[in-house]
């Protein structure tokens, strides 16, 4: 019963989103890639790449890719280090000037249990380097991230993923401070046992906007460490 209270709010979530939304916006797509690669019981690395577009798998806004070392304290904690770059087109409806970005991230992972309903936190510091176009001055942002997400088991074969991310972006004198939030709910299909799609709505408020996402993902998790016979 629980699980379709869950259900009921997201739709109701969902169609109050859309209900506020101005004319002028359109909706976006996010389509994503992420894999782990377990190379130990300690160690593994991670890869995710991600394609933002302002409509709809088309209007090409932002290419993200990135490569992580992580290593799993416990069963129910990770740390990582990564690095990753970007090809950001802030120009709506025509070719606009690009920014190319070197990111550099550091992350804590945290997993546990409230009753049967597993919760995942996720915190990061992030160092965005912005290779802006003259004259601009190359300019780096420091960012906060907390994200707060839940897996609902439907059956062996669907699920339910929610997730909450909050995410700060430290003022300086070159750039502004802003506040981002990032609301995603998302239906998931377990393709086979180390691989899910998920198809899903993500909500965007950033800098007074208020932007609708369609997104699709594929998850994919590998184990090369050494079985005992």
């Amino acid at each position: 019963m629980k699980r379709y209270i869950f259900l009921i709010i997201l739709v109701f979530s969902l169609n109050s989103s859309f209900a506020q939304a101005p004319v002028e916006e359109q909706m976006g797509s996010w389509f994503t890639y992420g894999g782990t690669y377990r190379i130990s019981d300690k160690v593994s690395l991670s890869n995710c790449v991600q394609s933002w577009h302002y409509e709809v798998a088309d209007n090409f806004n932002f290419l993200f890719t990135n490569i992580a070392v992580n290593y799993h304290v416990s069963p129910k904690l990770t740390t990582s280090l990564s690095y990753g770059f970007m090809d950001i087109d802030s120009g709506f409806n025509k070719e606009g000037i690009h920014t190319y970005e070197n990111r550099l991230f550091e992350q804590i992972g945290y997993k546990h249990k409230l009753g049967k309903l597993p919760f995942d936190h996720r915190i990061r510091l992030e160092q965005r380097f912005l290779d802006k176009p003259e004259p601009t001055d190359d300019i780096l942002h420091n960012r906060f991230r907390y994200r707060l997400g839940t897996k609902i088991t439907l059956n062996k074969t669907f699920f339910i993923r929610l997730n909450n991310e909050y995410i700060w972006t430290v003022q300086t004198k070159k750039n502004d401070g802003f506040d981002e939030n990032r609301a995603y709910g998302a239906l998931g299909i377990n393709v086979f046992k180390s691989a899910n799609l998920q198809v899903g709505y993500l909500n965007r408020k950033i800098k007074g906007m208020n932007l609708h996402r369609l997104q699709l993902s594929l998850f994919y998790k590998a184990d090369f460490r050494n079985k005992k016979s």
